[in-house]
């Protein structure tokens, strides 16, 4: 499951329908662009909530998934503690997958 999700994310990221960095994550959620947000579990307290809180608030799917390097790894860069996916078509098939266990 999760290497489906992970092939996902890159397939996203190469068709440019991702947003990385907890500014800009914010920043999408704020202005409904953001469809899911994957937060990486080793993420800080104050980042954590702080995505946490901001998708809650502006009714948005997020979930905590794998690590920093797992996630920066599966969109071909470096470590990322938070993405958004701006693509609905790719969030509810990513979704789907994380909801199916």
């Amino acid at each position: 499951m999760s290497e489906r999700l992970l092939q996902l994310l890159g397939l996203a990221a190469r068709a440019r329908k991702i947003v990385t960095g907890e500014e800009l994550v914010v920043n999408q959620i704020r202005t409904n662009k953001a469809k899911l947000v994957l937060l990486a579990s080793d993420a800080s307290k104050n980042s954590s909530k702080k995505i946490q809180d901001k998708c809650t608030y502006y009714n948005v799917e997020y979930h905590v998934f794998g690590d920093r390097y797992q996630l920066g790894t599966a969109i071909g860069k470096e470590a990322r503690v938070a993405i958004a996916i701006v693509d609905s078509g790719f969030a509810k098939k990513m979704s789907s997958l994380l909801n199916e266990n």
